[in-house]
């Protein structure tokens, strides 16, 4: 499988570029409230097109040693979304963990749910990975739908796993075996 491809209404997905930043951290600043609930505290220097830069470079970098691979959403060159697989460890464990988001006002019409589809497709595929996880906050309910739909499957709760939002909150852990 190779990228870009095209998901519907236009959007397609593909690998961030350095390119992508200014509209990177347009989305970002455009979906700050949005996001605020389900991310960690950001300076604010990560909603500028300089902060981002930084990012896609360092995320680039983990590109080329096969730690991660970070895919964008992209609609009309806007940033309407992200999506990556991110601590990629190969040898006896072939695992990824796999992390997105949407903008606000494309929610709701199915493009996180084809994006991750294509995505794990990519992670067996061409990865070569056995198994793909994901954490969502307890009560992130449209990202477990996603993740449902995608064949991934709860396996537990990690107390205070992740700090979102300013404090340590516990998260749903879910897999997805590729190899079956």
């Amino acid at each position: 499988m190779t990228f870009p491809i095209a998901l519907q209404d236009g959007v397609v997905l593909r690998v961030l570029e350095p390119d992508d930043a200014p509209a990177l951290a347009a989305a970002l600043l455009r979906n700050r409230q949005h996001l605020a609930p389900w991310e960690p505290e950001r300076s604010p220097e990560y909603f500028t097109t300089d902060g981002q830069l930084d990012r896609i470079e360092r995320m680039l970098t983990g590109m080329a040693q096969g730690t991660q691979v970070p895919l964008v959403l992209s609609h009309d060159h806007h940033v309407v979304g992200t999506i990556s697989v991110n601590d990629i460890v190969l040898g006896a464990f072939q695992n990824g963990h796999i992390g997105y988001w949407t903008d606000a006002r494309f929610q709701s019409r199915g493009l996180m749910t084809a994006a991750v589809r294509h995505v794990v497709e990519f992670a067996r595929d061409s990865l070569g990975l056995h198994r793909l996880q994901a954490g969502t906050l307890l009560e992130n309910i449209r990202s477990q739908r996603v993740l449902e739909r995608n064949g991934f499957v709860r396996f537990g709760t990690a107390p205070e796993y992740l700090r979102i939002a300013g404090r340590w909150q516990d998260h749903l852990l879910y897999q997805r075996i590729l190899t079956h």
